[in-house]
């Protein structure tokens, strides 16, 4: 059981952990040791997210979303699978616990008048600078 926030908890049954050969340095001990974890998280079969949250996970997620529906991480990081895999749950709370955060609404307002003015000062000056690059012609 992963516990996120005092309100959502991952139950044993969403999780699943695969374990791998890390790659990268680590001379004989990357090639006995499966030290890497690979977590993967049944996200859209979950009831204990909200369907709101569920789709927020899915745009965090990107290319760790999977077709059907689940999130996977891969943390091999460490030399140690108990690390790895500490890391990888870690990294799953962070990414639940970002999803159920509302993103706040944006409140639209009018631009002051000194913004507007200064907008318009700067575009003036522009093209002043633009309107000398330009080479003399015949305006005859």
């Amino acid at each position: 059981m992963l516990r996120i926030t005092d309100a959502v908890t991952l139950a044993d049954w969403e999780l699943t952990e695969h374990f791998t050969r890390a790659s990268g340095p680590g001379g004989q001990n990357v090639n006995k040791v499966s030290s890497a974890v690979e977590l993967r998280f049944e996200a859209a079969r979950s009831p204990n997210l909200p369907p709101d949250a569920k789709a927020r996970l899915r745009r965090l997620a990107g290319r760790r979303w999977t077709a059907d529906g689940a999130l996977i991480i891969r943390a091999e990081t460490h030399r140690s699978q108990a690390r790895n895999r500490e890391e990888a749950r870690a990294r799953l709370a962070e990414l639940v616990a970002k999803s159920l955060e509302r993103p706040k609404k944006r409140i639209a307002t009018r631009p002051t008048l000194g913004s507007q003015k200064r907008r318009l000062a700067a575009k003036t000056r522009r093209g002043e600078v633009k309107a000398l690059r330009q080479s003399p012609g015949s305006d005859e």
